[in-house]
């Protein structure tokens, strides 16, 4: 690994902010569908030089009696932002399960070429029931057959956006000829999911291709992440835990073939900033009071995949009910991270539930205490950076960008200044050629006597 690493930064997006309770604490409670309170974390975000802004998505609607749900469509609440912002990356996340991969890989290179390169898909498969009612009302694909989908899916995207070459926008106007024919190419895909033609009906996206990100902690997701993405979004809630994760899953990509300086692991992070500890932790218990206890004890129960008659506040958790990540309908990388951190430190239910409850590390701290266990984690290869989750947007974002990024910058591991202008540059990752690149083989005589004929595209 480089000597000079560098820090990784995004802020998620979940709703207002990952407190239950924090839209109770703002102006404006029905932010999750205003675009100025999207502007705000986004150039808050550009003003902290983080890497980039991420959104995470639910295709179906619950949990909306008592919080936010997920709103906006992601891509198109990128296009926006990218119109409001200059250098932070954005992260948009799109099902595998329920998208068209011509559809999605359109989409995204759209908004890339609109940002100037700084779009990234977070791919997911997806496992909620209630979703796939809505998408045909057929039963939900179990987590092979996801899985199955997801890989040959972004396969398919990705042959997408390679299918313009580089070079082959000419827009000559002196000869009139707009597009080099030899240079776009069918990507001809036969797999037992899609049949995709091609190609894309786009040039080639500035990055070359958008950033894959990839979030999920299952077997077949890691697969998936180590031999695709080029960052990963994780929950991690040891250090021990997050070693081992990181270790393994470099290695794995390594086994591809790839890089592993090219492969970032970001976990998920939730501070709680107050000037002192004492402030940090009356400004969580402010919105703890809000809380609807019961709501929350069902909704952990539900991600677990037991009832809530098995949950004892104040007892362990059922360690002997709880699944084995052979069930499709609830995510085993929150429930290993979660037993992980309840058994490291013997916590109950109810001690659980006040640590969010388990799916990405809370730290309640000072900016000092917050940026000394950032360094320790980036340090000691438990992470590549983190996934930032506020509290509140957009007061605990900022209170990260002016109180805990300085800190950062201080102690050598973080950015001063934008150094490149895409996802990619901020990301330290290099730009991929297309894989059709002088390959006269899988030009398209089709599609090339189309362009030839009608010169413009």
């Amino acid at each position: 690994m480089s000597a000079a690493r560098t820090l990784h930064l995004n802020t998620n997006v979940t709703g207002t902010g990952r407190h239950p309770a924090g839209w109770r604490t703002l102006d404006n409670p029905k932010s999750i569908i205003d675009l100025a309170f999207f502007t705000k974390i986004a150039q808050t975000a550009e003003r902290g030089k983080l890497d980039a802004v991420f959104l995470s998505d639910a295709l179906a609607l619950r949990g909306h009696a008592h919080g936010p749900a997920q709103s906006l469509e992601p891509t198109v609440l990128l296009t926006a932002l990218a119109a409001v912002t200059r250098h932070v990356g954005l992260i948009g996340t799109a099902s595998t399960t329920f998208n068209d991969p011509y559809n999605l890989a359109r989409r995204f290179a759209s908004v890339d070429h609109l940002s100037a390169g700084r779009v990234a898909w977070n791919a997911v498969t997806t496992y909620d029931t209630d979703a796939a009612g809505n998408f045909g009302g057929g039963a939900a694909l179990d987590k092979t057959a996801r899985y199955e989908r997801a890989a040959e899916f972004v396969d398919v995207v990705q042959k997408l956006w390679d299918s313009w070459e580089d070079d082959a926008l000419i827009a000559d106007r002196t000869s009139g000829r707009y597009a080099d024919p030899t240079r776009v190419h069918a990507i001809a895909h036969d797999g037992p999911h899609f049949q995709v033609r091609g190609p894309l009906n786009l040039p080639r996206s500035p990055q070359g291709r958008p950033v894959l990100v990839q979030a999920g902690g299952s077997e077949a997701g890691v697969a998936l992440a180590a031999r695709h993405a080029d960052a990963v979004f994780t929950a991690q809630t040891t250090f021990d835990g997050a070693q081992a994760f990181y270790r393994d899953i470099k290695a794995r990509a390594v086994g591809h073939g790839r890089n592993p300086d090219h492969f970032l692991i970001l976990p998920g992070l939730y501070p709680v900033i107050g000037g002192t500890l004492g402030e940090a932790r009356q400004r969580k218990a402010e919105m703890d009071a809000l809380l609807d206890r019961s709501a929350e004890l069902a909704k952990f129960a539900g991600a677990l995949g037991v009832t809530s008659d098995a949950l004892q506040l104040d007892a362990p958790l059922p360690y002997d009910l709880l699944d084995s990540g052979t069930r499709s309908d609830v995510s085993s990388g929150f429930i290993r991270s979660t037993v992980l951190l309840a058994r490291s430190e013997n916590l109950t239910v109810r001690e659980l539930l006040d640590r969010n409850p388990g799916a990405h590390r809370m730290l309640v701290g000072t900016p000092e205490t917050i940026a000394d266990d950032i360094e320790r984690w980036f340090a000691g290869r438990a992470a590549d950076g983190f996934n930032l989750n506020a509290d509140v947007f957009p007061s605990g974002l900022a209170a990260f960008v002016d109180h805990v990024v300085p800190l950062l910058q201080r102690k050598g591991i973080f950015r001063r200044e934008y150094e490149g202008t895409t996802l990619r540059e901020h990301y330290g990752l290099p730009r991929p050629t297309s894989r059709y690149a002088g390959r006269a083989d899988v030009t398209d005589t089709a599609t090339s006597g189309a362009l030839a004929s009608h010169v413009a595209i």
